[in-house]
């Protein structure tokens, strides 16, 4: 059998997608005799759009449309005139839609004249390749691409076996895809390591795949949608990605020139986090929360071989959230091996100092800590684990151990207030040298996050968000079915507290490139010299119990707490001394309060920043 596996735009350029490099293990694992050859769709886009354009639509329009609009659609929005024969299907609505949020939509509207003649040439050349079986995989805004092409691949070949699988087809969703689509032959819902052998060997015998997990398929004109398993993969299952197709295809690119390939490897699946406390707000786990990960020595064996095979050092990893025992059993062989990587890792943020140096010594140049939030009551309500100093402290560390850190600063939460945000946004202004969120974003209603299964928490009314009416024909009871993303009632602050919440989280970004806060130890002396944007240029001098509980609440403190400490230490305090310094500090931004506790700001040394436009 040959079976032929697409990714469709819009994958980032300067990854292989994961997917494509596990199917094509899986299949010649369990099927050595099958052929297997792959579609890299979306760096044919980024090609064609190239060249069709006369380089006006280059890799930084692919970005722009692909991944910065992920929240409005305009990538499906791109493909949907292709698959509803109509080019200027939902230019109305969208055009609407973007009057009424200020949304850039130029660039989309410049590339979906090239949709149809590029989705042609793909069904051109998929087709050339004689497969028996096309395989799409789809996740986020590739789902309107790959429907797309698979209804002209079936339109020319009726016999094609048209399969999708990917997190857009997790529950609900691939069941909603696989109906409204009979162009589409499978639907495989959930992990595929097992059910996508399953499926090739029913389509083998010519038999009807009724007791494959999770699959929908044609019982005739009716569409089936067997019973998902709660069974998970085990981490032994699961196989180290090929990624060889795809460097033969990035090396024949002109796409190659624009971007900085990285590899991306695999370690765990789930979240161990979320097993005992899912964050109110996330669904990215689907119906697969349990946590699973590979043994560090064989996650090391993995990225061993791929670095080495493709030449590569940088490296990014897909699991949502670090598996604590590599800080064990992985990250030591990876400062050992003395390779030069440049890992990018999901955290969670409360890691210690010690765990985050770790971190850095491995080479690790970026992590997602999940922040979130820096006020401890809004962290409550999205079931975090973790407080608003935590989050301060980690902000400081990644600057002492020059880790890029992004995040996104979140709100909207049922249950919040215009109060629970004045503390920390009053404080704003003393985080400017750390690094800022990317914003400040409402969230939305995510399928199979609590917020979601639980109307209870504070979302009772819902319905498709409002930007896949310019993305799908379809009514909204199918909709309500096949989409990730929802519109509910309001909650939490609107009007002047999040307006002040966005205008200080964009003075944040602004003042932050420029700004610096930091500890030098002179003698007896520890000196904090201050060069924050809004501040005046200051050097600030401690001694004795100043210096050494400005050291102190780089853990975190209480008052009460830290005058134990100094107590310990040897210091007699007067009165209310302390108190008084403490709040001094806080005047001058060189500690952030959360509550009773106050966390010190200064860090120790300069890592080499980037301007916006340089990233």
């Amino acid at each position: 059998m040959r079976v032929h596996l697409v990714t469709m735009p819009w994958h980032p350029l300067d990854l292989p997608s994961l997917q494509l490099g596990l199917l094509n293990r899986i299949v010649r694992q369990a099927r050595p005799g099958d052929e297997v050859t792959e579609f890299h769709g979306s760096l044919r886009w980024a090609e064609f759009l190239l060249e069709h354009s006369g380089g006006r639509l280059g890799p930084g329009e692919y970005v722009e449309v692909g991944s910065d609009a992920i929240f409005h659609g305009l990538g499906d929005w791109v493909f949907s005139g292709v698959l509803y024969d109509d080019p200027g299907w939902g230019l109305a609505r969208l055009r609407d839609y973007a009057a009424g949020r200020d949304v850039f939509i130029d660039t989309a509207l410049a590339m979906r004249p090239y949709a149809a003649s590029f989705v042609d040439a793909c069904a051109t050349e998929v087709l050339a390749a004689g497969p028996d079986v096309v395989g799409f995989t789809t996740t986020f805004m590739q789902n309107v691409p790959s429907l797309a092409l698979a209804r002209e691949l079936k339109r020319r070949r009726p016999e094609l076996t048209v399969v999708l699988g990917g997190s857009n087809c997790d529950g609900p969703m691939g069941h909603a895809l696989h109906r409204n689509h009979p162009f589409v032959d499978h639907v495989v819902r959930g992990e595929a390591e097992y059910t996508f052998p399953a499926l090739l060997r029913h389509l083998d015998a010519g038999t009807d795949p009724t007791d494959v997990p999770g699959l929908c398929w044609w019982d005739g004109t009716v569409s089936r949608a067997n019973t998902e398993t709660r069974r998970t993969v085990a981490p032994a299952d699961i196989p180290s990605p090929d990624y060889d197709q795809w460097q033969t295809a990035l090396d024949a690119s002109p796409v190659l020139e624009y971007i900085h390939p990285k590899l991306v490897v695999e370690g765990a699946r789930g979240c161990w986090w979320g097993e005992k406390h899912h964050c109110t707000f996330c669904g990215l786990n689907g119906t697969a929360m349990a946590f699973r990960a590979k043994p560090g020595e064989r996650l090391w064996t993995e990225i061993d071989r791929l670095v080495r095979r493709h030449r590569l050092l940088d490296v990014v990893t897909v699991d949502n959230i670090i598996d604590m025992a590599y800080f064990r059993d992985f990250l030591p062989r990876v400062v050992d091996s003395g390779w030069d990587l440049r890992l990018h890792y999901e955290v969670k943020s409360n890691l210690t100092p010690a765990q985050l140096r770790l971190l850095g010594d491995s080479g690790t140049v970026h992590i997602q800590p999940g922040i979130e939030s820096l006020g401890s009551r809004v962290l409550d309500l999205m079931d975090k684990g973790v407080t608003g100093a935590r989050n301060v402290r980690t902000l400081r560390e990644c600057e002492n151990h020059a880790l890029t850190c992004s995040w996104n600063l979140l709100y909207g939460f049922p249950g919040e207030t215009a109060e629970d945000y004045t503390p920390v946004i009053d404080q704003l202004p003393a985080l400017v040298h750390l690094q800022p969120p990317s914003g400040a974003h409402r969230i939305q209603l995510e399928r199979f996050s609590p917020h979601f299964t639980d109307p209870g928490l504070g979302f009772g009314k819902r319905r498709p968000a409002e930007m896949y009416q310019h993305v799908y024909d379809l009514p909204e009871d199918e909709l309500t079915d096949l989409v990730y993303l929802f519109d509910s009632e309001p909650a939490g602050i609107a009007g002047p507290a999040e307006r002040r919440l966005q205008e200080a989280v964009a003075a944040w970004r602004a003042g932050h490139e420029h700004s610096r806060l930091l500890f030098e130890e002179d003698g007896a002396e520890l000196l904090v010299h201050d060069r924050r944007h809004g501040r005046p240029p200051a050097t600030h001098r401690f001694t004795g119990w100043g210096a050494a509980a400005l050291r102190h609440l780089e853990a975190g403190r209480t008052v009460s707490a830290l005058r134990r400490l100094l107590t310990a230490d040897g210091y007699e305090l007067p009165g209310e001394d302390l108190a008084a310094w403490v709040g001094r500090a806080r005047e001058l931004g060189l500690v952030f309060r959360d509550g009773a506790t106050y966390v010190s700001l200064p860090t120790w040394g300069e890592p080499v920043r980037l301007s916006e436009g340089a990233r």
